[in-house]
């Protein structure tokens, strides 16, 4: 028989992806047809690739029916070309959101502000009025082990 161990365990590594995906304020975007997104596979356009790690599965958890397409190709240093994103809504319109030395919040709060609709603008005055941001901070990077804890399995 198995000891029992002496503390409670936390909460498991599915319940904080579900946590993170319906995160308020949910991304649900009712005019967006598709997104393409273009950024170096490395080494650059660092705003457009914590975007596509950070909000593009909330966007697609919120939205299944939007069509994503993220091309990252290869960028030596030598080239010289700016990260985009293409945004076509359902009327037919097309929109490219320039993503160079843009933070993802800020990547995200364009994209919202072009697609979201009248909901957003009222998240966005009722946040205000409570003194705090539209989105709340993203959650900080683990902390690196120092000391015994880094050398010891």
């Amino acid at each position: 028989m198995p000891r029992k161990p002496k503390t409670i365990p936390g909460p498991s590594r599915l319940s904080i992806i579900l946590a993170r995906l319906k995160q308020e304020p949910r991304p649900v975007l009712p005019n967006l047809k598709s997104l393409r997104l273009t950024f170096a596979y490395r080494n650059d356009h660092f705003g457009a690739r914590h975007f596509a790690k950070e909000d593009l599965p909330r966007i697609r958890y919120a939205n299944p029916a939007i069509d994503i397409y993220v091309n990252k190709p290869l960028k030596t240093k030598e080239e010289k070309w700016k990260p985009e994103m293409v945004v076509e809504l359902k009327n037919g319109t097309t929109h490219t959101l320039d993503m160079e030395g843009k933070w993802s919040s800020a990547i995200f709060h364009e994209l919202m502000d072009l697609s979201a609709g009248p909901w957003w603008q009222r998240w966005k005055n009722e946040q205000a009025a409570a003194g705090l941001p539209a989105t709340p901070p993203s959650p900080p990077p683990p902390q690196k082990k120092t000391g015994a804890a880094a050398v010891l399995p």
